[in-house]
């Protein structure tokens, strides 16, 4: 069992909220500073129950004690009740103990085959393989069902949903088997992660290995000779408390005191010790982390002592961590600097991806609604991620300046191909925040090499709409403070449930724009994580009277039960229904058995063809090559190449309170620290004042109206595109 209990510590600390983990199988009640700790294995202390006594005082029916290895732990728990089933698990793990019982001892019969962890992982790969398959076979019966009568699709059904239980059991399967080799071994009072081992790793699908490190506080914490490090069951009892070490940044009382404690006694108080008979009542349910966090005003910038006390936090770290808290010359942060900086640390030096998943698997529950890890957060929100689709504006924009429609669409193709790397670049898969509703993202580029002349907008704008044109120029701009030369971008998020995001970029003088929709819908799939992208984006050259209209792969997290990793995939196409070219481009996923990560191939075609005049091979995140029908051969795009254009943005101070960057800071700032408690605070905090403006606008019944973009079908638009002030239309190509 787990949960929280309160700890005396001395006469200064007094009683100290602690998550603590109660493990039968080991025979340790461990003990850390939060749940966030427990999950990074930074280990408070543990309490070796071999040979335990546990004491309780009959005038208060909270505390109780355990004494063993000549030391005394004090614990105070939330009610009688709590304590009541706490001290019965105890007695029963001590029980367990004295008689010699260890489930964890696996009995194999010497004349059969000894199973090795190798092999099991080989397994369990082939399971996820064959899960695959299933889903995959499952989508195409769906497709086929379009076209049957109405008994046979009947039948499909049946089988269907049949299968999609089977599939459920199998993802739930494949989970339950990491616990249960989890479990075999186990260590620090709870279950094993990749952290803790050094003969074997947890499989991927891909068949790569990873160990994830403890945090920097188990390696700073003196060891002395009678305390064992925290991968090992300790072989006698031991605090962190009795040392001169305290957790990171507990000194900090602004950043990490809850806004509850309860009062210091005097003096500890005197237990009368007996020894209790174990019962069988239930095991106590996760109640939560009883330290509670006062809320923060989300819409207010100021200096206050916690930005002062955070940014001396570098300062008290380690030289090797590395972590430099940029500020201003009064002390305060520079959250600027903290965006700009988006070096991303290895996740698997952050904590278990494994353990946090484990502790929120239940029986029978829904893993499609497992929530990550704070730790493994990008530093940014999703809506500027999106931002990164123009990290190359030179190549957006020069489809515009070509002569004929087969070089835009090629140039057009080129961009696309090149939009992805810069997004996710990081070795690891991580993340980014979930925009709330209302969020919002703006940004511009300076676009180096483009010499637009004299600008054309106002030729273009008719005499009868020229006043209503320049009304909205200045009224309705989303970025007022950038100049016609400059490429725009807004990004707003339009809708909670489902979450959909929109956004709109343009050149004024160029006269190209950008406006896209998506729906990001996510499915659990065993050891992978699918993220599909329903939606679309249009690219609408003015000057030319074309659109390309294009649509997005799907995202998938793989190895998320070791080290993630991100690999697109799926089909895509881009259209012009103008010119009659198009494009079928196919992101290939990382096959079980060998093969290559990253792929893509690529085929563009003229109107009304049916054999390609281009063809492109390699990697999106890489290099890749063009071959002509010709027979000539090019390196079409190299993203390792070419430069990534920095995006510029807003001051945090400047901006307004619902726009991503000053929304987030928070928890931004707290993943740069690596304060990993304070940055799900923040988060939580976030995602509660979302709730609470939801149930007020639906006491009210009041429909949330998005600012920037209105919806079209099942699409979402720009309100204002610089297509609607010209007045330029688009006619398709006759059929």
């Amino acid at each position: 069992m787990e949960g929280t209990l309160s700890k005396w510590t001395n006469v200064v600390k007094g009683w100290q909220y602690r998550w603590c983990v109660l493990d039968d199988i080991s025979g340790t009640l461990s003990y850390y500073t939060s749940r966030e700790k427990m999950v990074r294995g930074v280990r408070r202390g543990c309490v070796r129950l071999k040979g335990a006594m546990i004491g309780i005082d009959d005038e208060d029916n909270l505390t109780f004690t355990v004494t063993v290895d000549g030391k005394t732990f004090h614990f105070q728990a939330r009610t009688r009740a709590d304590r009541e089933l706490w001290i019965r698990a105890l007695e029963d793990t001590i029980q367990k103990q004295l008689y010699g019982y260890r489930v964890n001892q696996i009995q194999v019969n010497n004349d059969a085959v000894v199973p090795t962890l190798e092999s099991f992982d080989k397994k369990l790969g082939e399971a996820d393989a064959y899960l695959q398959l299933l889903i995959e076979q499952t989508k195409n019966l769906e497709v086929k069902m379009n076209s049957m009568c109405e008994e046979d699709k009947a039948h499909c059904e049946c089988i269907i949903s049949e299968t999609n239980k089977l599939m459920d059991q199998v993802k739930h399967s494949i989970v339950m088997l990491q616990i249960a080799k989890n479990t075999a071994f186990p260590v620090n009072g709870s279950y094993r992660t990749t952290s803790v081992s050094t003969d074997y790793d947890f499989p991927s699908l891909e068949g790569d290995t990873g160990s994830i490190e403890y945090g920097a506080e188990c390696e700073e914490r003196p060891r002395r000779d009678s305390q064992p490090m925290d991968n090992d069951i300790p072989d006698v009892s031991y605090s962190s408390s009795e040392d001169d070490f305290y957790d990171a940044y507990e000194d900090e009382e602004e950043w990490s005191k809850p806004s509850q404690t309860e009062p210091v006694p005097a003096m500890r108080r005197k237990y009368k010790n007996r020894i209790l008979v174990g019962g069988n009542e239930p095991a106590l349910e996760n109640t939560g982390n009883l330290t509670q966090s006062g809320s923060s005003d989300l819409n207010q910038i100021s200096i206050d002592s916690t930005d002062r006390n955070i940014a001396n936090m570098s300062k008290k770290k380690d030289s090797k961590d590395n972590i430099i808290v940029p500020t201003y010359s009064d002390g305060s942060i520079n959250y600027d600097a903290i965006y700009e900086d988006q070096d991303e640390s290895d996740v698997t030096m952050q904590g278990s991806v494994v353990t946090h998943l484990i502790s929120q698997v239940k029986i029978g529950m829904d893993l499609t609604k497992v929530a990550l890890p704070t730790f493994i957060l990008e530093k940014r929100s999703l809506l500027e991620m999106y931002a990164d689709y123009l990290a190359h504006p030179d190549l957006f924009l020069k489809a515009n300046d070509l002569e004929t429609p087969e070089e835009r669409m090629v140039q057009i193709v080129r961009w696309y191909l090149s939009s992805y790397h810069a997004g996710r670049n990081s070795a690891v898969a991580k993340k980014p925040y979930n925009p709330i509703l209302g969020e919002v993202f703006r940004c511009h580029w300076d676009v180096p090499g483009v010499t637009t002349g004299e600008s054309e907008l106002s030729n273009d704008i008719t005499a009868q709409n020229n006043s209503e044109a320049a009304a909205l120029n200045q009224e309705e701009n989303p970025l007022p403070w950038t100049d016609p030369d400059q490429l725009i971008f807004l990004a707003e998020q339009v809708s909670h449930h489902p979450p959909i995001s929109a956004f709109y970029a343009e050149h004024k003088k160029k006269k190209v724009t950008l406006c896209a929709s998506v729906w990001t819908k996510s499915k659990f799939l065993g050891l992978s994580v699918a993220v599909h992208h329903v939606g679309q984006g249009i690219v609408r050259l003015l000057k030319h009277k074309e659109e390309y209209i294009s649509t997005f792969p799907s995202g998938y997290g793989r190895s998320i039960l070791t080290v993630p990793w991100i690999e697109l995939g799926g089909s895509v196409t881009i259209t012009c229904p103008q010119t009659g070219y198009h494009c079928a481009i196919e992101f290939h996923t990382k096959p079980f058995y060998g093969g290559k990560k990253h792929r893509i191939t690529a085929e563009v075609f003229g109107p009304k063809t049916k054999k390609a005049f281009l063809t492109i091979s390699g990697e999106w995140n890489g290099s890749m090559e063009a071959k002509w029908a010709d027979g000539r051969t090019e390196m079409f795009v190299d993203t390792k190449a070419i430069e990534v254009i920095k995006k510029r943005v807003r001051k945090v101070a400047e901006q307004d309170t619902n726009e991503s960057r000053y929304i987030w800071k928070k928890v931004t700032l707290g993943l740069k620290v690596d304060n990993v408690d304070q940055a799900s605070q923040a988060k939580a905090e976030i995602e509660q004042k979302q709730r609470n403006e939801a149930e007020i606008r639906k006491e009210n019944n009041e429909v949330w109206i998005p600012k920037w973009f209105v919806q079209n079908g099942e699409n979402w638009e720009y309100k204002f595109p610089l297509e609607k002030q010209l007045g330029v239309t688009f006619e398709s190509m006759p059929s």
